[in-house]
C-alpha cells in the first residue's frame, strides 16, 4: 500500500518519443504546455478560494462572538506556519514528484478540510483543521513553479510566470466578492462549505488536464522545441539533493527571503484584516469593503501580468530596478491607505489600485522569480521552498502580531466593541520599507547557471 502511494506521487521515468515528426512533436508539446499552463494558473487561483474565505468570515465570527480578534490572529499564525513549513518540505519534494498528481491532490485534501470547517467545531479542533489547511495550501506554489520550469523555456518564463501569478489575484478577487454575498445571506459556515464545494470540483478537473514533465510524456524539453540552449545540462553531474543544498547555502537566497517575509507581512496584512480595518475603521459595509478589496486583487492581476513583461522586455530580465520603483509604491499606497482621512474615500480606491498593482509585482519578484533566476533551474523546488518559509513565517507572526495589537486597543463603547488599528499599522507601513531596502542587497546577484 505505502509503495503504491510513492509511486503514484513519483516523478514518472523518461520515455522514448512518441514520434520523430518534428512537427507533430511541437504540435503536442504545445497543446500539453497549454493545457498545462492553464490547470496550474485556474487551479491555484482555486487554492486561494479556499484560504482567503477566512478573511471574508472573521468579522461575522467576531461579531457572532464565536472568536474574539486575538483567538483569530492565533488561527491566522497557526495556518501561515503550517504553509511556511509545508512549503518548505513539500516544494523539496515537489522536485521529485509527478506535479499530475502532486498538486490536484493538495487542493482536493484542502477542500475537504475546508468543509468540515463550516461544521463548527470547537476553537482547538478549529486551529487543528486550519493547521491542517496550511499544510496541504502549501502543495500549490511549489508545484506549479515546478511545472512552468518543466514546461517553458527560460527566455519566456518571466512572462509565464507573471501571468500564472496573476491566479491567486484572481482567486482572491473572486473570493472576497462572492464569499462576502454568501456569508450575508447564509452564514459564516456557508463561507467554508461552498469554497470547499468549488474546489473539490476544481481539483478533478486539473487531475484530468495536467501532465508530468515532458521528457515522462514521450515529449521534447522547452529548450529542444526552442532552441535554447539548456541551463540544466551544465548541471547534469549533480544530484538534485546537492543542487538543493546550493540554495540552501546561498547568502542571496536568504537575503531575498527576509525581503519578501516584510513584503508579506504587508500584504496579508492587507489581506486578512481588510475589510475588518475598512468596516470597523472606515466606516465601510461588508460588500463595499468587499468590493475594494475586490477591485485591488484584480489590479494586482495587471501588475503580476505585466512585471515579467516589463523585466524581460525593459530590462534584459533584470528584476532589481523594477524591484526598487514597486516596492517605493508599494509603502507609499499602504501608508495612504492606512493613515488618511475617513471621509476620504477616493484615497482609499486610489491607494488600493496602486498598492494592488505593485503588491503583485513584488510578490511574484521577491516571492520566487528572483530566486528561482539566480538558483539552479533543477532545484526550483527548493528555491521556492527557501522564500515560501521565509515568507508565510513573515505572514504568521503578522497575524498574531496584529491580531494582538487590534484586540488590546479595542474599547467598548455604549455596549459595542470599537477596534483601534493604529499600532498594527505602523507595524504594517514599516515592513513594507524594510522589504524593499533589503531587496536592494542582492542588487547585482548572478545566477548559478
Amino acid at each position: 500500500m505505502f509503495s503504491a502511494i510513492i509511486n503514484f506521487f513519483k516523478a514518472g521515468p523518461d520515455k522514448p518519443l512518441v514520434t520523430n515528426d518534428k512537427e507533430k512533436l511541437k504540435s503536442l508539446f504545445n497543446t500539453k504546455q497549454r493545457n498545462l499552463f492553464v490547470s496550474i494558473t485556474l487551479g491555484y487561483a482555486f487554492f486561494y478560494v479556499c484560504r482567503l474565505n477566512f478573511s471574508v468570515v472573521k468579522k461575522p465570527l467576531m461579531d457572532g462572538g464565536v472568536l474574539n480578534a486575538d483567538q483569530i490572529g492565533t488561527m491566522g499564525m497557526v495556518f501561515f506556519f503550517a504553509y511556511a513549513i509545508g512549503k518548505f518540505i513539500n516544494s523539496f519534494i515537489g522536485d521529485r514528484c509527478n506535479i499530475k498528481h502532486y498538486m490536484p491532490f493538495g487542493l482536493f485534501m484542502v477542500s475537504v478540510l475546508s468543509i468540515l470547517m463550516g461544521v463548527g467545531l470547537h476553537y482547538s479542533l478549529m486551529i487543528f483543521f486550519w493547521g491542517l489547511v496550511g499544510w496541504f495550501q502549501s502543495y500549490g506554489p511549489g508545484s506549479s513553479i515546478i511545472a512552468l520550469n518543466q514546461w517553458v523555456s527560460g527566455k519566456k518564463r518571466g512572462t509565464y510566470y507573471g501571468i500564472w501569478f496573476a491566479s491567486h489575484n484572481i482567486g482572491a478577487g473572486l473570493t472576497y466578492l462572492v464569499t462576502a454575498v454568501v456569508v450575508l445571506d447564509y452564514g459564516w459556515r456557508a463561507g467554508f462549505w461552498i469554497p470547499g464545494i468549488i474546489c473539490l470540483i476544481a481539483s478533478i478537473l486539473m487531475f484530468k488536464f495536467m501532465s508530468d514533465r515532458p521528457r515522462a510524456c514521450g515529449l521534447p524539453t522547452p529548450y529542444e522545441i526552442s532552441g535554447e540552449p539548456d541551463p540544466t545540462t551544465a548541471t547534469q553531474d549533480k544530484s538534485i539533493g546537492s543542487l538543493q543544498l546550493e540554495v540552501i547555502k546561498s547568502p542571496a537566497v536568504w537575503i531575498l527571503g527576509l525581503s519578501s517575509a516584510c513584503c508579506y507581512v504587508t500584504r496579508y496584512a492587507i489581506e486578512s484584516w481588510g475589510i475588518v480595518f475598512l468596516t470597523a475603521e472606515k466606516g465601510y459595509t461588508m460588500i463595499s469593503a468587499s468590493s475594494l478589496l475586490t477591485t485591488m486583487q484584480f489590479a494586482g492581476i495587471f501588475g503580476t501580468c505585466l512585471c515579467g513583461w516589463i523585466s524581460d522586455k525593459f530590462f534584459n530580465h533584470k528584476r532589481n530596478i523594477p524591484c526598487l520603483l514597486f516596492g517605493l509604491f508599494y509603502a507609499g499606497a499602504v501608508a495612504a491607505f492606512v493613515w488618511a482621512p475617513v471621509e476620504w474615500k477616493w484615497v482609499d480606491w486610489v491607494s488600493m489600485c496602486v498598492y494592488g498593482f505593485t503588491m503583485g509585482s513584488l510578490v511574484c519578484y521577491l516571492g520566487g522569480l528572483m530566486a528561482v533566476d539566480l538558483c539552479p533551474k533543477r532545484a526550483t523546488g527548493a528555491a521556492m521552498g527557501m522564500i515560501g518559509l521565509f515568507s508565510y513565517i513573515g505572514a504568521a507572526l503578522q497575524e498574531k502580531i496584529s491580531g494582538f495589537l487590534i484586540n488590546s486597543s479595542k474599547v467598548i463603547v455604549d455596549g459595542h466593541t470599537v477596534y483601534n488599528f493604529q499600532s498594527a499599522s505602523y507595524v504594517w507601513v514599516g515592513a513594507a520599507i524594510l522589504s524593499m531596502l533589503l531587496a536592494l542587497l542582492v542588487w547585482n546577484a548572478k545566477a548559478k547557471e
